[in-house]
């Protein structure tokens, strides 16, 4: 590709620089060229009878005897057609034109992927209408540093845990987890198998608790968020909440597990659970969570697998510069807030004041207003030190036309 260019741009140059003076020499050579080639044929007509060698050697000799200029002439010329002829051939595939296309992808591609977040985050919480706390929340910048392990790139972590018959389970949840996943052996490198294991591991260790000391007896939802480097991996059980800000449009990153989900309701029914009045088994709001072992049938069925799953959801993905923040909710958020109401109340606190924890409270107080009754809690995790930009957004075009009708009221209207 960059030989025919070359190749191109001399020849171009050669034809661009020749004056009318080196023209009218260079018609001068072309005819002696002519001449020389005629007196040649008029020489092997002549010698006709003599051998190949002969002739040979008369060629050379005039050859020689051509003007010197001319002899250069004939020389470029050749390497002309040879010039035209690779031209030709790279011209005949498209070669120049996706190495272009491919510079111009690779490009957009590093604009969205050359990107390092810059975390930083804040949280709040609030009682809400109830008359206890069994909310609570970790935000934990070197997950393996806190707990006196080192590694090359910090893995961060956040959660939001929602407690249910009792604050004791999400408590126990919230300070054993993290360690449990820290400790695994295929951590960091096996993240989301360490993570779905980690919350299965935990929750059985919290039976164990109960066993000792039934009072701490309930169960709690769970979602985690965890970057490393550019990738953010969210894990839930439950109906907690992780939305995405992505250039101002909400990315919902999980589910919530509720009975009236129709893929939970067919897990439940195929391990021998019911929905019952919009409650599993007609007891409990959620079809995932951690604890609940007091409850009959949830969990053990002796032996078998319960209904009831701590088994997260996990959702992995790779942070472009286009993610703006994270907004972890427990359930009493998302009560009063849809994920992209939340998207647009976060954006424009952060606009004018860019400081995360106020961000939350000002959503904890919006969903107070709007008549939340559960406990509330929110996390943000933002991915960079400045505040969202101003996004356009794009007016749809609509086809517009008005009928006959309405153009003849239109037409008496205007002319009174």
């Amino acid at each position: 590709m960059l030989n025919c260019k070359l190749q191109t741009n001399t020849k171009r140059s050669f034809i661009s620089t020749t004056t009318p003076q080196q023209q009218q020499h260079n018609i001068m050579c072309l005819q002696d060229v002519e001449q020389v080639g005629q007196e040649m044929a008029d020489l092997n007509i002549d010698n006709n009878n003599n051998n190949n060698n002969n002739i040979n050697n008369n060629s050379i000799s005039n050859k020689d005897s051509w003007p010197l200029h001319c002899e250069l002439l004939h020389t470029q010329m050749e390497n002309w057609d040879k010039d035209s002829s690779l031209i030709s051939s790279s011209n005949s595939f498209p070669l120049e034109s996706i190495c272009e296309d491919t510079v111009t992808t690779e490009r957009k591609q590093n604009l969205l992927t050359n990107f390092f977040p810059a975390l930083r985050s804040g949280e709040w919480s609030d009682i809400g209408g109830r008359p206890h706390m069994e909310d609570t929340h970790v935000c934990i910048g070197d997950l393996a540093k806190k707990f006196g392990y080192n590694l090359h790139e910090a893995v961060s972590f956040y959660g939001v845990f929602d407690g249910h018959g009792g604050k004791a389970a999400a408590h126990f949840v919230r300070d054993h987890l993290p360690r449990v996943i820290v400790e695994d052996a295929d951590f960091p490198l096996e993240l989301e198998k360490v993570v779905t294991r980690s919350f299965i591991e935990t929750d059985a260790a919290f039976l164990k608790s109960c066993s000792l000391e039934s009072a701490l007896s309930s169960g709690t939802t769970a979602l985690t968020a965890m970057i490393f480097g550019r990738s953010l991996l969210v894990a839930n059980a439950g109906d907690c909440r992780a939305v995405l800000s992505r250039r101002g449009a909400a990315v919902e990153l999980s589910k919530d597990h509720r009975p009236c989900c129709v893929k939970e309701r067919k897990r439940i029914e195929c391990l021998g659970g019911f929905i019952d009045d919009g409650y599993l088994n007609g007891q409990l709001g959620v079809t995932r969570a951690l604890g609940d072992w007091h409850l009959e049938g949830m969990k053990d069925l002796g032996g078998r697998v319960g209904p009831l799953s701590a088994e997260p959801e996990l959702k992995l993905i790779t942070l472009t510069k286009e993610d703006e923040f994270l907004i972890i909710g427990s359930d009493g958020i998302w009560d009063v807030f849809t994920s992209q109401n939340s998207v647009d109340f976060a954006r424009r606190r952060l606009q004018e004041h860019n400081d995360l924890k106020l961000c939350c409270k000002e959503i904890v107080d919006e969903a107070i207003k709007r008549g939340a009754t559960d406990n509330l809690t929110v996390v943000m995790v933002s991915f960079h030190l400045e505040p969202p930009p101003n996004v356009i957004a794009q007016r749809a075009k609509v086809h517009r036309s008005i009928s006959a009708e309405g153009l003849l009221n239109l037409k008496c209207l205007l002319e009174g």
